[in-house]
């Protein structure tokens, strides 16, 4: 009798060492498939992202009625991997990156820099573009307006909210007056009557105007070192460190290139 029930002890021990090695078994797969904490998005099915439209090349409507754009493509990306379809908001950016936190969407992602004043109001993603700021002036008056310090007595035209806002401000002549508008569209109708005498923002978005249209001539970069990155509500980290586990394996797996060359094909010619 004592050595049946010895037996049964043991038997009752190793089936709960077994369950344990089983409970530990599903936990090392669960590490070992990368996985995050899950994340809820306002639209169920959806990842719907904010931005500021158009903004070539970045984000603006394409032929077929859908937004594309190098941010609009990479979140079209991320939402797939994600299995959520993108949906895209239009909003001003002056505070968009406030947008997540006021529920309008999950995520801004609109050429917008990462700067200490927004990351205090919003969770930023790691940088995923380096950009600088850059003068476009008309292709008449390049020669003479072809520094920020040939503007003395212009008007520089920028968009409100921008980091060239700001760096127009803070650089410009005593002499020239900083006009700003509500969005970055409206720049170049400025310049071509004649509101504005040149115009700062975003290199790339600059020298895209440049190379669609000969009428403007981009005189002058200014190495600004910004980083572009996608922005969501502060305490949204789920969502956040599920964005940053995609843009890794984008880069990873040749996706972000392709991307990439799609809108800057000159930046590897």
């Amino acid at each position: 009798m004592a050595l049946r029930r010895v037996l049964w002890m043991l038997a009752l021990l190793a089936a709960i060492a077994a369950l344990a090695v089983s409970c530990g078994d599903d936990d090392d797969d669960n590490g070992d498939s990368g996985s995050t904490a899950e994340f809820t998005t306002i639209s169920d099915g959806d990842l719907t992202v904010c931005t500021d439209a158009p903004y070539e090349p970045f984000e603006f409507e394409g032929a077929d009625g859908e937004f594309t754009g190098f941010d609009m493509e990479l979140m079209r990306a991320i939402a797939t991997n994600l299995n959520l379809d993108l949906a895209v908001t239009v909003q001003p950016f002056d505070g968009i990156w406030l947008a997540p936190e006021a529920g309008t969407c999950d995520l801004v992602a609109s050429a917008m820099t990462i700067t200490d004043e927004r990351s205090d109001a919003a969770l930023f993603s790691d940088p995923y573009f380096d950009a600088n700021q850059s003068l476009l002036v008309k292709a008449e008056d390049a020669e003479e307006l072809s520094s920020l310090g040939a503007l003395d007595g212009k008007t520089i035209g920028v968009q409100s909210g921008t980091t060239g806002e700001s760096y127009a401000n803070e650089n410009k002549p005593d002499g020239a007056q900083v006009k700003s508008f509500d969005g970055g569209d409206a720049l170049f109708p400025a310049l071509v009557s004649g509101s504005v005498d040149a115009v700062l923002q975003d290199f790339p978005v600059n020298r895209e105007r440049a190379s669609q249209d000969d009428q403007f001539v981009v005189t002058a970069e200014f190495e600004t070192g910004e980083q572009y990155g996608v922005a969501t509500k502060k305490d949204n980290t789920a969502l956040m460190d599920a964005i940053n586990s995609q843009l890794a394996a984008l880069r990873d797996d040749g996706t972000y290139d392709t991307i990439f060359d799609e809108f800057f094909p000159s930046e590897n010619s």
